[in-house]
């Protein structure tokens, strides 16, 4: 089989690249390609930063701010939404300038090893209560207001520390 012909079977797979691709092809391709992301730093009117728990093989766990891989075709202001809605359960106000802009490179790993990171300040009021769905406070996805930085903040994370 050429190159060709294995592109031609891996498009099989793939029926529409903007609401994602399958596990393995995604991994794969993290694997050759810089992952483009966007990470939401939410804040509320008293300063508190909105965090979610993480819990998996490439990031570790800890406490992190919700973020997502910008899919084929869509804006980052697009994908900013979507998490919004995906892990936040709710709509927010977001600033359209990002706040930073970062490259990681994670040596170490061949998987999910290179991002292109854009920070956005976002907005929540006080007033919101995160809809954990009866997950508890180490369960992946769990949402919890910060008055500071946790001592848990995942690694990667670390570069936003003076933001939290």
């Amino acid at each position: 089989m050429d190159i060709s012909d294995a592109i031609a079977v891996l498009d099989t797979h793939v029926s529409d690249p903007s609401k994602g691709l399958p596990e393995e092809l995604f991994l794969f391709i993290s694997r050759l390609i810089p992952l483009v992301n966007v990470d939401l730093l939410i804040k509320d009117e008293r300063g508190r930063t909105l965090l979610s728990w993480r819990d998996d093989r490439y990031a570790g766990h800890g406490w992190h701010l919700p973020g997502g891989i910008v899919r084929h075709k869509e804006t980052l202001e697009a994908r900013v939404k979507k998490v919004a809605e995906n892990e936040i359960g709710t709509r927010m106000s977001f600033d359209k300038i990002p706040l930073a802009l970062n490259q990681l490179i994670h040596p170490e790993r061949e998987t999910r090893s290179h991002f292109i990171s854009i920070l956005y300040k976002c907005f929540l009021p006080g007033t919101f209560v995160p809809h954990n769905k009866g997950l508890s406070a180490k369960d992946k996805g769990y949402l919890m207001w910060h008055d500071s930085c946790p001592d848990n903040l995942l690694e990667v994370h670390q570069i936003y520390k003076k933001y939290i």
